[in-house]
This record gives C-alpha cells, structure tokens and sequence, in this order.
C-alpha cells in the first residue's frame, strides 16, 4: 500500500506541473516565447542535410502500425501487452480531447513533416513516453542480468530523447509541447505502475501468464 502511495503521489505531483504548464501555455502562451524560440534556434540551425534526414526518419518511430507490432510481439506475457495496448488507445483519447481544450497552434515554422490539428500535447512525445517507458519497467522485470538490463533501459530513455527532440527539429511541435508531454506521460506511467505489477504478479501467481 505504501508504494502503492508513493507512485500515485508522485503521478499526482508531475500532473500538476503539466497542469499549470497547460495553463500557461492556454492563456499566457506569449510568457513561452523565448524559452521555444531559443531552443527551436539552438536545435534547428540552418537544418543540416544529415540531422534533417535522420530527425525526418525517426520521427515516425512512434507511429500506431509500429507500436501495435510490438503490442503483437508481447502478446503471450498477457500483463504487459496489456499495458502497451492500453497506454497506446490512451494516448490517442488524451491527444484527442487535450489538444481540443487547449487549441494550440502549429509554429508558424517551416515544417519538415505534415503535422495535422494542434501543436499541445505533441501524441508521438507522449506515446514514446507511455510505449517505451513501460518496456523500460518491463526489462527491469524481466531482464535478470544487471548490466543488460541498465544497457537496454538506458538505450530506451536515449530513443525516447531522440524522438521527443525530433518533433521540435522537424517543426510540427514547441519545446513546450513536448516537454509536457513528457511530464503527462510520467504522471500516467507512476499511476499505472502499481495497478500493473499488482495484476501481474496475480496472473502470473495462477498461471494465466509467464
């Protein structure tokens, strides 16, 4: 129950901060203006052939096709492919009903991918914190061997690094955006968290699951 506690404490507080950033982003947008600009310059330049060729590619790592192929993938462990699937529609509701409230606009940069609806919250920032954040618990789990399993998360939070960063490089989304989706998909992962290993240690307590 105590963990239980702590987990939900900490998904309550990182809620928090997308909250108060949503609000500013809402009805303050203006007060986020250098902080994007900034790192939009920094990150963009004078767009590099070479980044702009990886960014463009690996920004659709996050597509739904990729992500439900991998759902397939764990689909004997019935606990965690649940939990993929499940933050993968969760990810499309939240998308669909945050950007609605807070009708933020695309920045009036040069796009390198076709960006649709609004810019907040960016939905490939937060399904890569959601989809790869759980393989990250998962192979802490499951992965017995210590330097693997450190080798594999840590190969995991660079890739979510990597795909959050090309949002903002190929344009379609603020620094803001991303950021925010980050701490939304944080929030999400601590609540589940205990919900998650609970119903896994009971299936696999009666046998339904490896």
């Amino acid at each position: 129950m105590k963990n239980k506690q702590e987990h939900w404490a900490k998904a309550s507080f990182a809620l928090l901060i997308f909250m108060i950033l949503g609000y500013v982003i809402r009805f303050y947008p203006q007060q986020l203006t250098g902080f994007d600009s900034t790192i939009q310059s920094t990150m963009r330049g004078d767009l590099p052939a070479a980044l702009t060729a990886f960014f463009t590619k690996v920004t659709h790592v996050m597509d739904t096709k990729i992500i439900v192929i991998w759902v397939g993938f764990l689909m004997k462990w019935y606990s965690e492919a649940l939990l993929l699937g499940s933050n993968l529609v969760l990810t499309g509701l939240l998308v669909l009903l945050l950007k609605n409230i807070y009708q933020r606009p695309r920045p009036a940069i040069l796009h390198l991918v076709v960006g649709k609806g609004f810019s907040f919250p960016s939905g490939h920032s937060l399904a890569s914190t959601l989809v790869l954040g759980s393989l990250i618990i998962m192979i802490g789990q499951r992965l017995k061997h210590q330097i693997a399993r450190y080798v594999l998360q840590g190969v995991l939070l660079l890739e979510i690094g990597i795909i959050v960063a090309s949002r903002v490089y190929v344009g379609v989304h603020y620094p803001s955006d991303v950021l925010g989706s980050m701490i939304l998909g944080l929030a999400v992962l601590q609540f589940e968290y205990p919900l998650y290993d609970r119903l896994r240690f009971q299936w696999r307590f009666t046998g339904k699951q490896k």
